[in-house]
């Protein structure tokens, strides 16, 4: 399949149209997306965009298609506050604003050719989401994948129709996990490391991408060590406290990173030291 040149499409706002949305949970809401002036939004798997309400305000979403779509975009929405709530009373042909895309994403072209462990916490599926679509969508360049995929409930877990579909495929591994089972579930119980010592894996030629929520990463990290994988080979995605995504109110600060410039992808060997990170 051809590839798609990745690149950072500026600061302005743009015009956007949704459309089609679906409810995925109680919370979450997915949301397809066009820009009016009918470009491709080029972004990279793991970069974010802010999503602006008039009259409301402004947040900043993770891209979770990707790129090689290019005549929409998808995000998955979790309605936390007054922009997000509003958001998802937005229905098809509602038109919102839109800035970027912003940070840094996944290293694609450093990724290539390696075996990939992706491990998602709860809604950090939604930005690896970009990133596993990619590779799906380019096979051939990516060596063996490793999904590994955990959140409190089967009721919580997202994008519940693709989670079957790589669960079937015979070019990657797929396994899952919930905190707490209800009496339909008949998989995994138990907290998402407990998956991660069980996948057989290169550790040299392995990279990890890691996304989820704060108290999940020391712990995942801890197991990805144990199993050899390289400090500069393990990727995190610290999506907190962005406000403005370019650097300019320093909300998202950790030490001398800004999450909305410098990230929010890291290398953990860059970060490790850096207290405020974890």
């Amino acid at each position: 399949m051809e590839k798609v040149a990745l690149k950072d499409s500026g600061y302005r706002l743009k015009k956007a149209k949704i459309l089609h949305t679906k409810k995925m949970t109680a919370n979450e809401k997915f949301f397809e997306i066009a820009l009016r002036e009918n470009s491709p939004l080029d972004h990279e798997p793991g970069q974010f965009i802010m999503v602006s309400l008039p009259g409301i305000g402004e947040v900043p979403i993770s891209v979770c298609s990707s790129p090689v779509k290019r005549d929409s975009f998808d995000l998955c929405v979790r309605a936390v506050g007054k922009v997000t709530r509003s958001l998802h009373k937005l229905k098809a042909g509602d038109e919102i604003d839109i800035r970027g895309p912003y940070g840094k994403g996944f290293p694609i072209r450093i990724l290539e050719g390696n075996d990939l462990l992706i491990i998602a916490g709860g809604l950090g599926i939604a930005p690896l989401r970009s990133l596993i679509t990619y590779i799906l969508d380019n096979r051939r360049d990516f060596g063996k994948v490793h999904i590994l995929f955990g959140c409190k409930e089967p009721k919580e877990m997202l994008f519940g129709d693709e989670l079957e579909d790589w669960n079937k495929r015979t070019d990657l591994h797929y396994a899952c996990t919930v905190d707490r089972a209800d009496p339909d579930w008949a998989g995994n119980v138990g907290v998402i490391t407990t998956l991660i010592p069980g996948v057989d894996i290169d550790p040299i030629r392995t990279f990890a991408a890691v996304v989820g929520p704060p108290i999940m990463y020391n712990f995942v990290i801890k197991e990805l060590l144990a199993k050899g994988i390289p400090e500069n080979q393990i990727l995190l995605s610290f999506e907190r406290n962005m406000k403005c995504g370019n650097g300019k109110c320093g909300r998202c600060q950790i030490q001398n990173l800004y999450v909305c410039q410098d990230g929010p992808v890291f290398h953990y060997e860059r970060i490790k030291n850096l207290s405020e990170a974890f």
